[in-house]
């Protein structure tokens, strides 16, 4: 019996796929990977350089890879003219290059997977670390390691805005802030949040598989007491009362931090007097916002002043900022 074992059993052949591009377009590639990508996409940094400013922070392109079942010749023929297509469509926005593709053994490719991903370091502290890496980084202070496994490319530290996002959360949440964070994902900067000691965080989205995820990241690093979720929109935690009155002279319920990585477009809607984004803050709260293309400050900066804020704060990464404002005193 024993040699009948591996019978109608065969060792399954995978095909490495891989782009190496700008930062601003890794996510977007990740997408179009994702849903045929088995155990999910990895994107990784190429190059680290390290300064006095900002010590071991990612820059330079990044390499997004992903690994397809090859068993089945229809279904992978299937699966890469489907991936060609969205880089096709992403490639009328902005060129990308062309994939690579390489066979992989089932003896190597769970190994090469895991590989492809490193611990990112963020700021001063933060050290954004796939689990199974987690017994071999040091978790000892000051490091605050957050556990981000792969499987949803949004948000698992490697994209400029997230960076810019947790480094300006680093540096200027207070122990027992409360926070509201903002189109969550995948939930890791409410995690940063929580584990730089707020009190208490809100995380917010309009997509039930982004709530799920932060739900089960939350989970995975220990804070799921301190987060709470919500699926929909600041027009609806408005209407439900869980944030403040619009009209009101002085906020009923408010944040120390509001964070809100979105899209420039969607920020300044937000800050206008129907969304109300700046009345999500205590009068000495901080607003973080990113996703913001360099040529959009200037447009983000107006509507920020015109909603009673003022920059306090603001950091680049290439072609993406981040600003932090509070209210004008």
């Amino acid at each position: 019996m024993g040699g009948e074992a591996g019978v109608g059993v065969r060792p399954m052949n995978w095909l490495e796929i891989s782009l190496t591009l700008d930062p601003e377009l890794a996510e977007s590639v990740a997408d179009v990977l994702a849903p045929y990508a088995h155990q999910g996409v990895s994107i990784e940094s190429t190059a680290v350089t390290a300064n006095a400013e900002d010590e071991g922070h990612p820059v330079g392109p990044l390499r997004v890879r992903a690994y397809l079942p090859a068993d089945d010749v229809t279904a992978l023929e299937t699966a890469r003219q489907k991936i060609e297509e969205g880089l096709f469509y992403l490639n009328m926005i902005r060129p990308i290059p062309a994939p690579s593709y390489t066979p992989v053994s089932d003896a190597n490719w769970a190994e090469l997977w895991k590989a492809n991903y490193k611990p990112i370091r963020i700021g001063n502290r933060l050290v954004v670390i796939p689990s199974w890496l987690a017994d071999r980084q040091s978790t000892e202070p000051p490091n605050i390691p957050i556990l981000m496994d792969p499987g949803m490319a949004f948000g698992t530290g490697t994209h400029p805005t997230t960076q810019l996002c947790l480094a300006l959360i680093e540096a200027h949440l207070k122990p027992d802030d409360t926070v509201l964070d903002l189109g969550c994902g995948s939930g890791i900067l409410a995690i940063a949040a929580a584990k730089l000691g707020a009190k208490s965080v809100l995380a917010v989205d309009i997509d039930d598989e982004s709530i799920r995820a932060t739900q089960e990241n939350a989970e995975i690093n220990g804070v799921a007491v301190t987060i709470k979720t919500r699926l929909g929109s600041l027009s609806d935690l408005h209407a439900e009362g869980a944030i403040s009155n619009l009209h009101a002279k002085r906020p009923i319920s408010n944040y120390q931090l509001t964070v809100a990585n979105i899209i420039a477009p969607v920020i300044i809607r937000l800050l206008g007097p129907e969304e109300g984004l700046a009345q999500t803050l205590a009068p000495n709260g901080l607003l973080v916002v990113s996703g913001i293309l360099a040529e959009q400050v200037g447009d983000v900066t107006a509507a920020l002043n015109r909603a009673g804020l003022t920059v306090a704060d603001q950091r680049q990464i290439g072609d993406w900022v981040a600003m932090a404002a509070r209210p004008v005193q």
